[in-house]
């Protein structure tokens, strides 16, 4: 059985999803959800463990080697972040069942949680495989399975949000197909080890440079790089919370992995650095990213797009770390990508039960909670100093490492640019504190109170986890840094 679990992975929650179209009930669809959901996480978890105690695991589908057939790699990279997307996909589902009843009609019930479903198969699918044509495939899943979910969002805008996203994603899409496309006319193979093999012999025709260009631009774009981002503010804005949570904490995390996975296992971080001016692009784009974003959060009315614009800002700061080029740079990376996923799941979550009493994300409507909805509104300021990266939480072990691998490479102006970038953090994280706590309520709140235990229960699931591997790193660190090591030896 254990053999077997890599493909589990994936299979599981795929036929899972179908399944939820023929129940009916909304709360017994929704418990079926979270059970496929746990099943996949249990399944993560043994895959981890495997992996510690034996190393990369090789699951060729069908009984079919490798490049005829198409394997799944399960190392220390990969590993880590299954465990991350499969606990992101459970913890955001036990929230769902008073959560999306408060947001979308019953008879849309089974339609959520089978692209909730959908969408978990294609990013865990994209984590697990090793064939390049596969992760597009996996990738349009996750990304079709995503538009739906935008556009179940009871805001007419949701429409108009999911469509935006549909034609940026189409876009990074067809570059990402074009990439793959090209790679395989010049190697004649979709396996990313038979790639990163015979790839070198070939670096140097225009043919390929142009498919690493496409490829690049094309992930860039699903990742929401600064300035490939404007598709995500509002998909984050107008759906449904749930939706919201999930996609925050997985979506673009996994679309980093893509990104990361390609520049050291495929072409090599050598050949990206050296012959394309990968390090010199990503530093300006992922400083500029930080900056611009961060600011435009400052100003945003609605509290779901303020943080839509700070996701933005921080995934500046895994771009930037990659840049940096080292394996401290690279842990730095995979660190965030880990911490940010907690951050923002606690965030939107408790935004989530704000918006099942209040029926409002705008900030003008927070004013007064901190009373009516105090376990709720401390949550926020939990997150918000997460995000700040204050000590004893995740975010300053990201921000600490990052700071770590600037000084060692000599970059002291990229150093003093990070530590100025976390005050435009403390300013819009103290708005959302100022009209919390020190403003008069805008609306009537006198029967305003905090959601359900369910709702409730998972949002401090997950601030206890920001505080826990805030203090505790060695899971978190300890991972990442082997997973660093094995990029950089040149392991697939």
């Amino acid at each position: 059985m254990i053999d077997h679990l890599p493909i589990l992975q994936v299979v599981v929650p795929l036929l899972g999803a179908p399944l939820c179209i023929l129940v009916r009930n909304p709360r017994a669809v929704g418990l079926f959800a979270l059970l496929v959901s746990t099943v996949t996480f249990l399944i993560s978890c043994t895959l981890l463990q495997q992996v510690l105690l034996n190393g990369t695991l090789v699951y060729a589908l069908g009984g079919w080697a490798a490049p005829w057939g198409i394997e799944y790699r399960i190392d220390y990279l990969n590993s880590y972040l299954l465990l991350l997307v499969s606990a992101m996909g459970a913890i955001v589902l036990v929230a769902s069942q008073s959560s999306i009843g408060g947001e979308l009609p019953r008879n849309r019930h089974m339609l959520f949680y089978t692209a909730y479903l959908l969408c978990l198969t294609g990013l865990l699918g994209i984590l697990c495989t090793g064939d390049a044509f596969n992760v597009f495939v996996f990738l349009e899943i996750s990304s079709l399975s995503s538009y739906t979910l935008i556009s179940l969002g009871n805001d007419r805008r949701a429409l108009t949000a999911s469509y935006q996203y549909l034609i940026m994603g189409t876009i990074g899409a067809t570059f990402i197909i074009i990439g793959v496309g090209l790679m395989y006319m010049m190697t004649g193979t979709l396996n990313m080890y038979d790639l990163a093999q015979r790839l070198p012999e070939v670096h140097n025709s225009k043919t390929v440079l142009s498919a690493i260009g496409f490829f690049i631009v094309g992930v860039c774009l699903k990742l929401a790089l600064f300035p490939l981002h404007l598709w995500l503010p509002n998909a984050y804005a107008f759906a449904p919370s749930i939706a919201t949570a999930f996609l925050a904490a997985t979506s673009t995390k996994v679309a980093v992995y893509v990104l990361i996975r390609f520049i050291f296992s495929v072409v090599g971080p050598e050949f990206a650095n050296t012959v394309l001016p990968l390090q010199e692009i990503f530093v300006v784009l992922g400083v500029s990213g930080i900056f611009a974003t961060s600011i435009s959060a400052i100003y945003q009315l609605n509290i779901k797009r303020l943080f839509a614009y700070s996701s933005v800002a921080q995934i500046g700061y895994m771009i930037l770390a990659l840049a940096i080029g080292t394996p401290l740079g690279l842990t730095a990376t995979l660190l965030h990508l880990f911490n940010h996923a907690l951050m923002k799941a606690a965030l939107f979550l408790a935004i989530g039960g704000v918006v099942y009493r209040v029926g409002s994300a705008q900030l003008s409507h927070f004013a007064g909670l901190g009373r009516q909805m105090p376990w709720t509104m401390a949550a926020v300021v939990a997150g918000g100093l997460s995000l700040i990266g204050v000590p004893l939480t995740v975010g300053f072990v990201s921000k600490w490492y990052l700071v770590l691998a600037l000084l060692e490479n000599g970059w002291w102006p990229l150093t003093i640019l990070v530590l100025i970038s976390s005050l435009l953090a403390v300013i819009y994280v103290w708005r959302i504190v100022e009209w919390v706590y020190f403003s008069s309520p805008r609306i009537m709140i006198d029967e305003v109170k905090d959601p359900p235990l369910g709702q409730l229960v998972p949002i401090y699931v997950l601030v206890i986890a920001n505080f826990y591997f805030g203090i505790d790193t060695s899971l978190t660190v300890g991972v990442s840094k082997k997973a660093a090591e094995m990029l950089f030896g040149g392991v697939f």
